[in-house]
């Protein structure tokens, strides 16, 4: 990969981006071979044991203040090497940054509708990873004698949802 592609790409998409730190992409980031648990830690991320022992802190990110990372110099492993389908193909040339804006911003779009429809059904927690906020949602009871627009809430919920899943598959996750 080119460093001086991959860096401009970088300045130019993830200050406007964040859907890796936001939890929009990933509900919790396992640590790696290497991670200071105990340094992460003292910098403001609040680390869990996950399955087979590993540790690992839920999204959204605490060190997210909405555009960039407060711990950018220090974070951990995982963070360091994920790369976004979109900044992959600028960083090798094969997208303008301008369309990745573009897709970012649409991605964006999606992101709002399914956070406004979460908190029209009660899913307010913004510190709950997105996935876990539309699992409660739809998990929850439908009241059958209650209005239709329960129901339909739901049914918006899950099609934005799904057109916002499709998204992230095709640009963001390849």
């Amino acid at each position: 990969m080119n460093k001086n592609s991959s860096s401009g790409g970088i300045e130019q998409l993830c200050p406007n981006c964040g859907l890796c730190c936001d939890s929009t992409l990933f509900a919790d980031v396992e640590l790696r071979a290497g991670d200071d648990a105990k340094r992460l830690v003292k910098l403001g991320l609040t680390l869990e044991k996950k399955g087979r022992g590993k540790l690992a802190f839920a999204q959204p990110c605490a060190c997210f203040d909405g555009k960039l990372c407060k711990i950018y110099d220090d974070r951990p492993k995982r963070c360091r090497t994920f790369e976004c389908g979109l900044l992959k193909k600028v960083s090798a040339n094969e997208l303008n940054a301008g369309v990745a804006l573009k897709k970012i911003s649409e991605a964006k779009i999606l992101v709002k509708k399914v956070r406004e429809l979460l908190c029209s059904l009660g899913e307010k927690n913004e510190r709950l990873a997105l996935t876990k906020r539309y699992a409660n949602a739809m998990s929850a009871p439908i009241d059958l004698s209650a209005s239709e627009s329960d129901s339909e809430m739901r049914g918006e919920l899950m099609l934005a949802v799904n057109e916002l899943m499709r998204t992230l598959q095709c640009d963001f996750l390849k």
